[in-house]
C-alpha cells in the first residue's frame, strides 16, 4: 500500500470516493484505486447482510471499455475466449482474455453484447490497460476500442433483497440472470445487469460518472428499510471465495490457463479462432498439469495466498492461491493449484505460520449458490 489510500495523490479515486469517507470507510489501494476496504459494521456483518438481506458495493475501480463500429461483435468473438453467439443483444456474457501463445489468462471480464456494433467489456482495473491494448493492436478498419475508465461508475447492490431495493430507486429489476436493461436516472442512461460477484441474487450498475453520487444516495436511501450495508473489497473477497470465483492476480494470471483454473466453461472449444485457441486446445486434449481446487479446513488454520500445499511433510504441491475466514461456514476455505494427479477428495497440509493444518480437498462453490435464484 503506496502511502495513506484516503490522501494518496497517485491513486485513483471512485466518483463516490467523499461519500466512503463521510461513511468512515477503511480504505485501501486495490488496482491503483483508493477503494473502501470496510465500513464500521466490519467484512464479516457486511458478509451476512449479503447472504441474508441485502448489500451495496463501490466496484468502480473496474475498467470499462467500448468496441464499436461495424462489426464489432464479430471481432471480439474471434479474439475474447466464450462465444457471444450462445447470447443475444441485451445479454451479457463471463469470458477471458488468453494471450495467443501461451493461452494464459491476461484477464477475465464481462461483456455486455448492446447489439453488433457495440459491446461493453468490464475488465479488471489492473489490466484494464493492457486488454484494450491488444484489442486496439489488432481492430479492424472502421472498429474502435474506447478505453472508459474513468467515465463511468459501476455499483452492485448484491443480496436476496436486492430487487426491493432497485425498485424503490425506480429502476428496472426481474429480468434474466446475465441480462441487462438500459434505464433513463436522472436524465442519463443506466445498465442494469442482473449479475455479481458474491453468489447471491444481485445486480451491477454501470452508470455515468455525472450521476454517481445521486445513484449511490437513492439506493441508499431505498435501502434503509431493508437492511442494506455499505460493503467494502474485504466482504467481497470473503463472499467470492465461498463461490470458488477466481481472483486474476491470485487465481488467474498469464501463467494460468483456463483449462488449469476449471474455467473450460468459458470458451467456445468450437469457435474457429480466438487468442490462445491452439496452445489450450492442445492442453485439453492432453489434460493439463494442474488445476485449481477448493481447500476446507478440518481444525482452526485459515489459509492465506502464499502459503504452501503438501500431501505429506516431504511432498509439497503447490501454494494456496487464496485463503480466507468463511463467515457462512465459521471455518477455513481456500483456492490452490494443485498438480493434476491428487486425488480430489484427498486431504493435504496447508503451511499456517510454521504449523502443519489439514484440509479437505473439495469442488467449490463451498457454499449454495443463488445467483439464478428468482425473487
Amino acid at each position: 500500500m503506496a502511502g495513506d489510500p484516503t490522501s494518496d495523490p497517485t491513486l485513483l479515486r471512485s466518483p463516490l470516493h467523499e461519500r466512503h469517507v463521510a461513511l468512515g470507510a477503511k480504505m485501501a489501494e486495490f488496482g491503483g484505486w483508493s477503494m473502501p476496504l470496510e465500513y464500521a459494521a466490519g467484512t464479516v456483518k457486511e458478509h451476512t447482510a449479503v447472504r441474508e438481506a441485502v448489500g451495496i458495493f463501490d466496484v468502480s475501480h473496474l475498467g470499462k471499455a467500448l468496441v464499436s463500429g461495424p462489426g464489432a461483435a464479430a471481432y471480439v468473438n474471434a479474439t475474447l475466449t466464450n462465444d457471444l453467439g450462445r447470447i443475444a443483444p441485451g445479454q451479457a456474457q463471463y469470458t477471458l482474455c488468453c494471450d495467443e501463445e501461451t493461452g494464459g489468462v491476461v484477464d477475465d471480464l464481462i461483456v455486455y453484447l448492446h447489439d453488433e456494433e457495440r459491446v461493453l467489456l468490464v475488465p479488471n482495473a489492473a489490466n484494464t490497460a493492457e486488454v484494450v491494448r491488444r484489442l486496439e493492436a489488432t481492430a479492424p478498419a472502421g472498429v474502435t476500442v474506447a478505453d472508459q475508465h474513468r467515465d463511468h461508475a459501476v455499483l452492485a447492490v448484491q443480496g436476496p433483497r436486492c430487487d426491493a431495493v432497485l425498485s424503490a430507486a425506480g429502476l428496472p429489476v426481474g429480468h434474466d440472470y446475465m441480462s441487462f436493461v438500459v434505464a433513463p436516472f436522472e436524465g442519463a442512461e443506466v445498465v442494469v445487469c442482473r449479475t455479481g460477484y458474491t453468489g447471491e441474487r444481485g445486480y451491477e450498475l454501470v452508470a455515468p460518472v455525472a450521476v454517481a453520487v445521486a445513484l449511490w444516495d437513492a439506493l441508499v436511501a431505498a435501502g434503509e428499510q431493508h437492511g442494506m450495508l455499505p460493503c467494502g473489497l474485504g466482504s467481497r473477497d470473503t463472499l467470492r471465495t465461498e463461490m470458488g470465483y477466481p481472483l486474476h492476480g491470485q487465481d488467474l494470471s498469464p501463467d494460468v490457463t483456463p483449462n488449469q483454473a476449471r474455467l473450460g466453461w468459458a470458451v467456445g472449444w468450437s469457435k474457429p479462432a480466438f487468442w490462445g485457441r491452439e496452445p489450450l486446445l492442445a492442453e485439453r486434449e492432453a489434460g493439463p498439469a494442474r488445476v485449481l481446487r477448493g481447500l476446507v479446513a478440518t481444525g482452526r488454520g485459515i489459509p492465506r495466498p502464499g502459503m504452501s500445499v503438501s500431501l505429506t511433510p516431504d511432498v509439497l504441491l503447490g501454494e494456496v492461491t487464496s485463503g480466507t475466514f468463511s463467515p457462512t461456514l465459521r471455518t477455513g476455505i481456500g483456492l490452490a493449484l494443485l498438480p493434476s494427479f491428487v486425488d480430489p477428495e484427498a486431504e493435504v497440509g496447508v503451511d499456517v505460520r510454521g504449523r502443519r493444518e489439514i484440509f479437505q480437498l473439495t469442488k467449490p462453490p463451498f457454499v449454495r449458490s443463488h445467483v439464478r435464484s428468482s425473487e
